[in-house]
């Protein structure tokens, strides 16, 4: 029974790892586009700061698409490749399982765009999963990004959200083509003219929390 026992083990082992993955909007007026969630094996494979973004990231942080980012799962180094059912409204949570079945994948990026900006995310890259032993859990803040490939006008014509209904993506890049932390917006409010945000779609860092929880 014993030597039984530690086939199963064995065997558990090799399926690998489960884990539950929640993510929540902590802003007051900023709904998140589809979560776009990565696990893989190569660090940087989201994106790496300070470095121009890829145009599937550019596309997720300008209109919200995360459609070419879900097609990094045909990448090599990546196993799974998840999405957010619909929008995340502020102070809303969607949860998700993520397995890791491969040996050597490790790593949980995530990211969504805050739909009233012009290219506001939130995201973190290069979670470590495998540190977790089962049952442990762990919850991390995610910053709000400039991915710098739409100067932050505010204008209506620029932000696909609610507040605004313009346009997303754009491949013209007209700001400083790097990822760096985002500045907040202005708003109408504050004296930005053209602006068609308001004081509550100001924001602070962090813009969203991530609860991982390993299963077993």
């Amino acid at each position: 029974m014993y030597r039984f026992a530690l086939i199963g083990a064995a065997a558990l082992a090799l399926t690998g790892c489960q884990y539950t993955v929640t993510v929540e909007n902590l802003t007051d007026a900023q709904p998140m586009s589809p979560v776009a969630l990565l696990t893989h094996s190569k660090t940087n494979t989201l994106f790496e700061v300070g470095q121009p973004v890829s145009v599937a990231l550019e596309k997720l942080a300008e209109g919200g698409d995360n459609s070419d980012v879900l097609a990094y799962e045909e990448l090599r180094h990546v196993e799974d490749a998840l999405s957010g059912a619909s929008p995340l409204p502020p102070g809303a949570s969607e949860s998700f399982t993520v397995q890791l079945n491969r040996k050597k994948t490790r790593y949980l990026s995530v990211a969504s765009m805050l739909v009233n900006t012009n290219d506001a995310i939130v995201a973190e890259s290069d979670i470590d999963l495998r540190k977790l032993r089962p049952g442990q859990s762990i919850t991390i803040t995610l910053p709000v990004w400039d991915a710098g490939t739409e100067a932050n006008s505010e204008t209506q014509g620029t932000i696909p959200g609610p507040a605004a209904g313009g346009e997303g993506f754009n491949a013209a890049r007209d700001d400083v083509d790097r990822l760096r932390i985002h500045p907040g917006v202005l708003s109408a409010d504050d004296g930005l003219e053209d602006s068609v945000l308001n004081y509550r779609h100001r924001f602070l860092n962090p813009g969203a929390k991530v609860t991982i929880k390993r299963v077993w």
